[in-house]
């Protein structure tokens, strides 16, 4: 049996999984009745479950092939975000100021879904595949975390994982090699000056122009120190600074992010990483186009330009090869067109039992191929 002849029979398993999910978000580092809920529905398929018993929060399930060899793991972040959904749709969240905005909900779908699909193929599997279902991805340290959970990072000899995409059209995966998703740092700012009337300014030194002076300056950093042809986003998010109409402030403090793919670009910017780029390797990213194409046809396969929001998958790709993949699900029929973290945010999650089909296929694949 191939994961392709799969995809039907799990759709509405994974369509159904996702908007159970949707209905109940967890915020990051919050995530106790999801995890006990997917180690639930994972140990009824007879998956080994291993839970994070010291944090509470995310769990690896091991699949173990009807061969011996190499393991390979497929992961997915299961946190949501503090966002009020704005959608009226039956499976709108029932967690007030809560939401998968992000669509994190569609990707433990998948995983459940691959899972089903390589529990039904165990004589396909010629070695180990771990299901990583991680916390707190959107606080850019929940990989880093997960990685000191027990031995699985250090057993496994690849990974895979993916991340739906608005920007694509429903049913089209994007996996090529190369820069995907963009390092990410949280950058912090704070002004001392001199708090005065605000009607003797030259008395005082205002926090607020000193501020302002700043925002507008860091633009030069990107301009000036980095290469034209390279991308570097550099953002301020928050300003905040005095209280009263008539007061000039003496402090002031800013908040931004710092987003990039060349690792050597930090030391022009900031002096750590909170985030390293998201790079694939090109073995992981030839084998991923090759999977994509022979499960759901050559047409599904779609280039797509790298973005610029962070994903702390990056992590995992420090030390391990693999493939990192977008995955569409953008259609307007069924208003899923807003951008991630929007309180809109939607998605077409009747191709997700395609996705889960390529996460399978492509850990037997590449068991097969590093025997």
């Amino acid at each position: 049996m191939h994961s392709r002849d799969l995809i039907e029979q799990y759709k509405g398993y994974v369509q159904n999984w996702r908007r159970y999910f949707h209905k109940h978000p967890e915020l990051s580092n919050e995530e106790f009745e999801t995890t006990k809920t997917l180690a639930k529905e994972l140990e009824s398929m007879g998956v080994e479950v291993h839970v994070d018993t010291e944090r509470g929060i995310g769990l690896i399930g091991i699949i173990h092939g009807a061969k011996h060899g190499k393991a390979i793991a497929l992961r997915a972040d299961i946190d949501a975000l503090p966002v009020h959904e704005h959608n009226a749709v039956d499976y709108k969240s029932e967690v007030e100021g809560k939401m998968h905005a992000c669509g994190h909900d569609g990707h433990m779908a998948i995983l459940l879904g691959a899972a089903k699909m390589l529990m039904s193929m165990k004589d396909r599997i010629e070695g180990d595949v771990y299901l990583a279902f991680q916390p707190a991805e959107e606080t850019g340290a929940g990989a880093p975390d997960f990685i000191k959970f027990g031995d699985w990072y250090d057993k496994v000899d690849a990974i895979f994982g993916g991340h739906v995409w608005i920007d694509l059209s429903a049913g089209l995966m994007s996996v090529e090699e190369g820069p995907r998703m963009a390092a990410s740092s949280q950058i912090t700012i704070n002004v001392k000056g001199k708090q005065g009337h605000g009607a003797q300014p030259h008395q005082a030194i205002d926090a607020i122009v000193v501020a302002s002076a700043i925002v507008m300056n860091l633009q030069t950093v990107v301009s000036r120190n980095v290469s034209a042809l390279d991308s570097v986003v550099v953002t301020i998010g928050n300003i905040h600074s005095g209280s009263e109409w008539n007061v000039i402030p003496g402090e002031a403090s800013l908040g931004g992010t710092v987003r990039f793919f060349d690792p050597n670009q930090e030391q022009y910017i900031v002096d750590t990483i909170k985030v390293p780029p998201t790079i694939n390797d090109p073995e992981s990213s030839e084998l991923a186009e090759r999977v994509v194409i022979d499960t759901l046809g050559k047409d599904k396969l779609s280039k797509m330009r790298k973005v610029m929001p962070g994903e702390d998958f990056a992590w995992y790709l420090q030390d391990k090869p693999g493939c990192f993949a977008f995955i569409g699900i953008q259609n307007p029929d069924v208003e899923a067109t807003y951008d991630h973290h929007n309180n809109r945010f939607n998605m077409d999650d009747t191709v997700l039992s395609a996705a889960s089909a390529v996460y399978a296929e492509y850990a037997i694949q590449w068991l097969k191929e590093h025997k």
